[in-house]
């Protein structure tokens, strides 16, 4: 038995098994003596495999410094679309629907919960009529120091 396996069972890091002793010590007598080791199985053939380009699973958002921030002032549902280019082009929007009547202004805010659950954005309430869009690579700090909250669907009730 070798030297290393001694030490390996009185560490007990290895079982004390007579099996191995005629293996090792041909394996130190052919090293000692020069001897090649040659193994007479065949290795089986490979076949290359082709990689196909594919496109990222997860799509990545260059983060850059935020120099700007679009107010919308909608009076029409028509307004909608402004709205979802810029947040789509990922600046964050201030909404106001301050100047729209309130079944058009819910229809609005309906969009806008879509739109910034289908581009993992979310959206603020900061007053009645006024809510803030922010696309996914923008942080947004609640005054008065409060956790922030996990993304979910805007809830209007």
């Amino acid at each position: 038995m070798t030297a290393l396996r001694n030490a390996m069972v009185y560490l007990g890091l290895a079982e004390d098994d007579k099996r191995y002793d005629e293996y090792d010590d041909q394996y130190v007598d052919d090293y000692e003596t020069g001897h090649e080791i040659v193994d007479e199985e065949r290795a089986a053939e490979v076949t290359p495999l082709r990689r196909v380009p594919s496109a990222p699973a997860v799509r990545e958002v260059e983060v850059t410094q935020m120099n700007r921030i679009t107010t919308i002032h909608p009076s029409t549902y028509n307004d909608a679309r402004a709205i979802g280019e810029s947040f789509r082009s990922n600046t964050p929007v201030i909404m106001n629907l301050t100047d729209m009547d309130d079944s058009d202004a819910k229809r609005l805010v309906d969009f806008a919960a879509g739109l910034v659950f289908g581009l993992h954005g979310s959206i603020e309430r900061v007053t009645n009529k006024v809510f803030l869009l922010s696309p996914e690579h923008i942080e947004v700090d609640a005054e008065g120091g409060e956790p922030a909250q996990p993304r979910a669907l805007f809830n209007q009730s």
